[in-house]
């Protein structure tokens, strides 16, 4: 057999450092330069039209899936919607919208509202030098991390309306409109409204992060999953989680309030005492801004009534579609959770401990590189490959944290349409190479498509 075709820098050689794509510098999506076309608003008098996303059914639902009578759509500023429009009123909440009724994308609303509880991550994906104030030229402009690079998205503020009320995500507060435009922002990266129609939170997490997801199955796991949790809240990560798919694709609404099929935000972990027992409890919001839990633990239980008068302070008895319920509960109701973080830091239990990244890239090329899996054993070496090496860790960190390594796969695609890509089953093998090979405490990672 021919030896592996391993990707690795030389140790002699520097590894090249690109620029392009960070936060400080993003990449222009569409090659469209934000300060340039506001410059070009000013000096014409003009408010911004974006000719890359019309407002027509182009940008709405090429592909005719919403079932939306198309005649009906006006496209309106927000002026023309309200007479004193604003970007956030008293700040940005996961309190402030409500999903829209056409459109499907509970997974992209579920991670808004864990990004509300990050500020400077907020900021990040919604840059704070934006307003319907003096320097208002009808273009706004939003940052999202794509397949390891952070891009500038600019849009207009032209809003797809029915009898002037917004047909997709809406603010309950009816001059507000920050939600509408990161919507429309995140539309026009997938390719139209209704490419964000169903999906997975986790694509919008990392898409507002860059960070490092994690996946787990509720009822699979075998770690202490919400002391797990807690410490991701702690560490201000971005959770999401789903409930199961009922007998069809309907988002039915169960006799205890539960949605079937439907995300969810994680937006708080809560220990109580309640008659001397020890309860773990998780907080849960429902993104149609609406409609809970009404189980134990839920807004009106009289469980609250049995823990102390401080523990009691974090129910809230408003229908806003946000609810407690026992750790317990959650796993019976909640398939999975994800969890989006900027460093895996907390996964370890002491707060010594910190992880180093490195990015790899490559593909898979049919005939050369596509390899297969491990049935296919005359070509499976040919599949990417990387040797990672794990160091030892310092003294302080040495007996208190395990020397792990975290692998986060991700598939690229080269599809204007979200809903045109062919997302096929991937997945990699991790080998430890022995001392012949390579020196010891080196990992072989051959990337092998299923």
């Amino acid at each position: 057999m021919p030896p592996p075709r391993v990707n690795r820098i030389p140790r002699d050689e520097q590894p090249k450092i690109d620029r392009t794509g960070t936060l400080d510098n993003p990449l222009k999506f569409l090659d469209q330069d934000y300060q340039e076309l506001k410059k070009s608003c000013f000096k014409n008098n003009r408010r911004y039209v974006d000719e890359k996303f019309p407002s027509d059914s182009s940008s709405i639902d090429p592909k005719k899936k919403l079932g939306l009578d198309m005649e009906q759509i006006k496209w309106l500023r927000p002026s023309r919607i309200v007479e004193d429009p604003q970007l956030i009123v008293k700040g940005v909440s996961r309190f402030d919208y409500s999903q829209g009724s056409y459109l499907g994308n509970c997974w992209f609303l579920a991670s808004v509202g864990a990004l509300t509880f990050q500020e400077d991550v907020m900021d990040q994906v919604m840059p704070v030098d934006q307003s319907f104030g003096e320097d208002y030229a009808g273009i706004f402009r939003f940052s999202f991390w794509r397949f390891g690079k952070w891009i500038d998205v600019v849009i207009d503020d032209k809003l797809p309306t029915i009898n002037g009320e917004l047909i997709f995500v809406h603010s309950k507060t009816s001059n507000e409109f920050w939600p509408a435009l990161l919507e429309k922002a995140y539309a026009k990266v997938c390719g139209s409204y209704a490419d964000m129609h169903a999906g997975l939170v986790s694509e919008a997490l990392l898409d507002f992060t860059g960070g490092i997801h994690m996946h787990f199955e509720t009822a699979q796991t075998s770690i202490d999953l919400w002391s797990l949790m807690n410490r991701a809240a702690k560490a201000k990560a971005l959770m999401a989680c789903g409930t199961f798919l009922g007998k069809t694709s309907a988002n039915t609404v169960l006799p205890n309030g539960i949605v079937q099929g439907h995300a969810y935000t994680v937006t708080g972990v809560y220990k109580v005492t309640c008659q001397e027992k020890p309860v773990q409890l998780v907080r849960v919001l429902n993104p149609w801004g609406k409609g809970e839990w009404t189980g134990d633990w839920s807004d009106k239980s009289s469980l609250w009534y049995k823990v102390s008068e401080e523990q009691s302070r974090c129910r809230s008895l408003a229908n806003d579609g946000e609810f407690w319920m026992s750790m317990e509960d959650f796993t019976k109701n909640f398939e999975d959770i994800d969890i989006c973080c900027l460093s895996p830091d907390f996964l370890d239990s002491s707060s010594e401990c910190r992880w180093t990244s490195t990015c790899y890239k490559d593909s898979w090329v049919d005939g050369t590189t596509a390899g297969g899996c491990l049935k296919n054993k005359d070509s499976f070496w040919t599949n990417p490959q990387f040797r990672v090496r794990i160091e030892e860790l310092d003294k302080e960190c040495s007996g208190q944290c395990p020397e792990n390594i975290l692998v986060s796969l991700m598939q690229d695609h080269e599809k204007r349409n979200r809903r045109e890509v062919s997302n096929y089953a991937i997945g990699f093998s991790v080998f430890a190479v022995n001392e012949r090979c390579e020196a010891p405490g080196q990992v072989l990672l051959p990337q092998t498509p299923y």
